[in-house]
């Protein structure tokens, strides 16, 4: 058995991970933000990646535009920090359905522009740190809305 108390973390410690937290929210809305700007300025090359990667073959401009809409409305949702639980983990999901979809690229990363596919491990990596650490990422709406969590770490 172990000796080890779990202590509460210093204010310190708590506002450098809250900073790291919103930088990571702020990172995976910057690329998220772009995609979304894509289906309204391009939906040709959103029916195109639809069709490739997902197997959707008839995404049409409207439903382009509807699914821009509502990606529009999550990722404004995310951005803040509302809803965390379901924002960050609605990111995770579509991020990793978008990661894994693109497999064959990474089977064959020598092929342009298959390389840059592998970007998208690390932005994994970071949803699914933000969304275990979503309670401590208070720089948000939530975290204005709910009392402070009091992260604690053992000694």
């Amino acid at each position: 058995m172990s000796d080890l108390q779990p202590q509460p973390l210093d204010d310190r410690l708590r506002t450098r991970l809250a900073c790291s937290l919103l930088l990571i929210r702020v990172g995976i809305f910057s690329v998220f933000a772009m995609w979304t700007i894509d289906k309204f300025i391009n939906p040709e090359h959103a029916a195109a990646v639809f069709k490739k990667f997902y197997g959707i073959s008839e995404l049409s401009e409207m439903l382009a535009y509807g699914v821009g809409g509502v990606q529009s409305v999550i990722l404004i949702a995310f951005l803040v920090g509302a809803f965390r639980t379901w924002t960050y983990g609605i990111i995770l999901v579509l991020h990793a359905i978008s990661t894994f979809s693109s497999w064959s690229a990474y089977i064959d990363p020598w092929t342009y522009p298959h390389l840059l596919f592998f970007a998208a491990i690390p932005m994994l990596s970071a949803c699914v740190a933000l969304w275990l650490l979503r309670e401590f990422d208070t720089y948000t709406v939530d975290g204005c809305r709910k009392p402070t969590v009091q992260p604690t770490t053992a000694q």
